[in-house]
C-alpha cells in the first residue's frame, strides 16, 4: 500500500510561508521522513498500554489566592512604547479597518 504524500509547497502556501525552490526538495524529504516515522508507529503492538496525553503524570501546584500589592501603574506604563491618553498601551493594528489601536 502506497502512502499518501503531503505536498510541502501546498502546505507552505496554506501557512503563508515563502519557501525558495532550492529549499523545497530538502523540506519535502524531511516531511516525508516525519510522516513515514509516524506511520511506522501504527505498526507497534500497544496491547495493554493505556493511552495517555502526557509522558509523565501531571499535578496542579495550588497556592492560596491572596491579595498582594501590585506594581506601580506609572512605572509599568513607562515601559510601553506608546500610550493612548496616557492610560492605554498602543499596539500595532492587526486587522484592517479597525481604526487606531
Amino acid at each position: 500500500m502506497e502512502e499518501a504524500r503531503i505536498d510541502i509547497g501546498y502546505v507552505a502556501a496554506l501557512a503563508r510561508l515563502e519557501i525558495s525552490e532550492e529549499q523545497l526538495p530538502k523540506l519535502q524529504k524531511d516531511l516525508d521522513n516525519i510522516v513515514g516515522y509516524i506511520a511506522s508507529l501504527s505498526e507497534l503492538d500497544l496491547t495493554g498500554v493505556e493511552p495517555t496525553a502526557h509522558a509523565a503524570a501531571l499535578t496542579n501546584v495550588w497556592r492560596e489566592d491572596e491579595a498582594k500589592p501590585s506594581y506601580d501603574r506609572d512605572r509599568m506604563l513607562a515601559n510601553a512604547p506608546a500610550l493612548i491618553d496616557g492610560d492605554l498601551i498602543r499596539v500595532p493594528q492587526v486587522l484592517p479597518g479597525e481604526g487606531s489601536n
